[in-house]
């Protein structure tokens, strides 16, 4: 995974540091996760170093990942299933997940979005907000025969239109 640029407002939410303090020191402390030594140095992903211990980013950034959907799941075992869809509900757990993967990204120089991250937010909305729908339908365009038909139709009538003004006009002018 490439290094990332600089996409986010640079803000520590509140979000993150409960997060912190609710999964204690493991997220604090990386050098107790440790990087497979059978991988050759030429194919490993990118590498951050806590502690002078040369780590996979991609392995920490997953464990992780994986405390923001855990922690994702706690707040929305609190949403009832009547408020699955009220955004006024459902922004808080929603805002926390995609802080903490955006931020936790940001804080290992990984790259955001990512393949993780849209995984975790694409599985969100298939557990909890498939059945959710807008309250009011969204239009869309008719099909394009449809289209073109209700575009050419007015043009065509324009000329003979025209016409019939002009050939009344001059009957008029004759029987006057």
């Amino acid at each position: 995974m490439a290094p990332r640029t600089h996409i986010s407002s640079g803000r520590l939410s509140r979000g993150l540091l409960l997060l912190s303090v609710l999964l204690g020191p493991g997220l604090c402390h990386m050098e107790n996760v440790t990087a497979s030594s059978s991988q050759d140095t030429g194919t490993n992903p990118p590498t951050a170093t806590s502690n002078g211990t040369a780590q996979s980013m991609e392995q920490n950034y997953t464990a992780i990942t994986q405390h923001c959907w855990d922690y994702f799941v706690h707040l929305m075992k609190k949403v009832l299933p009547s408020e699955l869809c009220e955004w006024k509900i459902i922004s808080r757990p929603y805002s926390e997940l995609q802080d903490c993967l955006e931020g936790w990204a940001e804080r290992l120089n990984y790259s955001y979005p990512n393949a993780l991250a849209e995984q975790y937010i694409f599985q969100s909305h298939h557990i909890y907000f498939h059945n959710c729908t807008l309250e009011h339908p969204v239009y869309f365009d008719p099909p394009e025969d449809v289209l073109l038909a209700m575009i050419i139709a007015p043009i065509c009538l324009i000329p003979f239109l025209v016409t019939l003004v002009i050939w009344r006009s001059k009957d008029g002018k004759a029987q006057a």
